[in-house]
């Protein structure tokens, strides 16, 4: 995890609008902030970068927009935690592609503790989300904190189980209730628990969301535990995300007739651990020393932004690329350029709305 620092209001709120701004994401911000040293900087930067690969005009997220984004984070009783404050939590960090700035209420200190993510189908069976809770109760008894995303089955069976040693990561604003049928626990989470929300203020839930709060739940946990999935879910998301990511990869195996219970055998197959039990659980954690036993997991490919005084024109980099994701490091070998200098392109694309990232470190031209 980045060394702490000190922000002013001043930086934190550039930090909000920079992230805010179209087309920068957790990678571009990240890479921008080392650029330039501050957000404040690399707010004023934006638009010359743009520029140099954009064919439309191109502006920072609106301050007035910003300022009522603050209010209702603060009128919701929520605050703002940045990727380099003490409370930001380093498993987190670690993760791929973090959120460099989510919104909270609650403990933020639970997210320090020893965190399972357990996950499952929302239309699952009674026995599974009997099974949930119980496993849950027992799993938070043994002082692990449990983290889910508040979805209707599983996910609130888990969130109840373990009350109040429970994270609640969700898709929306941080005072958008979703499902509603969870209004009351999501409530409930907020006050005695810990509620995290990666969307601004006001942000109703849409598809393309639940990936990004998946990811949050896998990057928070030592591990994810799918009790009852379909396969191409989102619960096997978060397991690929988690398996991605080097954590421990669990599932709770079913009858083979029931539809329901697919994802997690086909989970078991491709190397998950089979979980009967929460002593299962807390035995695989308690001894995980970051060499998961698990092997449902793909590679991802490792760079860094160096050299910020050597350039690269991105259309020279854009010719190499294609809609076929490629690896940044191929993109290394092909240019000669150094990292850095290949970062800096990427960059220019990407703020340029020209650039895809995807998993893996890897990257493709906007369709």
């Amino acid at each position: 995890m980045s060394q702490a620092v000190t922000l002013s209001q001043e930086e934190a709120f550039a930090r909000i609008r920079l992230l805010r701004s179209a087309n920068i994401g957790p990678v571009s911000y990240a890479q921008l902030l080392r650029r330039f040293g501050s957000a404040q900087e690399a707010v004023a930067a934006l638009p010359d970068l743009a520029a140099r690969g954009a064919k439309r005009n191109y502006q920072p997220a609106p301050v007035d927009r910003i300022s009522r984004e603050v209010d209702a984070a603060r009128k919701a009783g929520a605050r703002y935690l940045f990727h380099d404050q003490p409370d930001y939590p380093a498993l987190l960090a670690a993760m791929e592609g973090a959120p460099p700035i989510v919104t909270y209420r609650g403990d933020a200190r639970l997210a320090a503790r020893p965190c399972l993510a357990m996950v499952g189908a929302r239309n699952a069976s009674a026995a599974a989300v009997k099974l949930a809770r119980d496993l849950a109760r027992d799993i938070a008894a043994a002082g692990f904190v449990v983290v889910s995303g508040l979805a209707k089955g599983i996910d609130g069976a888990c969130h109840e189980g373990a009350f109040p040693h429970t994270i609640g990561v969700i898709a929306s604003g941080i005072d958008i209730a979703y499902p509603p049928q969870h209004a009351a626990l999501q409530e409930r989470i907020a006050k005695e628990a810990l509620l995290i929300a990666e969307e601004p203020p006001g942000t109703e839930p849409r598809g393309q969301q639940f990936p990004k709060r998946n990811r949050v739940i896998a990057g928070l946990s030592l591990g994810t535990l799918v009790v009852e999935a379909a396969p191409k879910s989102g619960s096997l998301i978060t397991a690929r995300l988690a398996g991605e990511a080097g954590r421990e990869v669990m599932a709770v195996p079913g009858h083979p007739a029931d539809a329901r219970a697919q994802g997690c055998n086909q989970l078991i197959r491709e190397g998950a651990v089979l979980v009967q039990s929460a002593d299962d659980v807390i035995e695989l954690l308690s001894t995980f020393d970051g060499q998961p036993r698990s092997s449902v997991r793909e590679a991802g490919e490792d760079w860094r932004f160096a050299e910020a005084d050597e350039e690269l024109p991105s259309d020279d980099l854009a010719s190499l690329l294609s809609p076929a994701p490629v690896a940044v490091d191929e993109l290394v070998r092909q240019t000669g350029s150094s990292p850095g200098a290949v970062a800096m392109a990427l960059l220019e694309l990407e703020i340029a709305g020209r650039l895809e990232r995807h998993a893996g470190g890897r990257v493709s031209l906007a369709q």
